[in-house]
């Protein structure tokens, strides 16, 4: 299993910026993919995928903020960060890290605690 340890979440105003990162207690060439999730107040839905990048460095974003968000990763650093340009209220929500790692042929998930991303002015 791998630990999480999320940080960068803050309030920003409509329009603003902000940048996650997500710390990962092992290599990330280790990692099969790694991304982030999100999960707006109030809402029973399961947490929504926002961006996903493989441990090859393809990635992948939600229609909502695709050209918006940019997903990257500094391996020196077992990092992973969430690039957030041109924010919206609708952006509000927790927003967690995800790793998937292969054990004993199968997929396991690893997840952080959260950290909350509030767009308001």
């Amino acid at each position: 299993q791998v630990q999480l340890v999320e940080s960068g979440g803050g309030l920003v105003q409509p329009g603003g910026s902000l940048t996650l990162s997500c710390a990962a207690s092992r290599s990330i060439f280790s990692i099969n993919t790694m991304g982030w999730y999100r999960q707006a107040p109030g809402k029973p839905q399961p947490r929504e995928l926002v961006a996903v990048i493989t441990s090859g460095g393809r990635a992948n974003y939600a229609d909502p903020v695709l050209g918006r968000f940019t997903i990257s990763t500094e391996n020196a650093k077992n990092t992973v960060y969430l690039q957030m340009n041109s924010l919206k209220p609708e952006d509000t929500a927790v927003y967690y890290c995800n790793a998937v790692t292969a054990v004993g042929g199968t997929f396991k998930d690893s997840w952080g605690q959260g950290t909350q991303v509030t767009v308001s002015a």
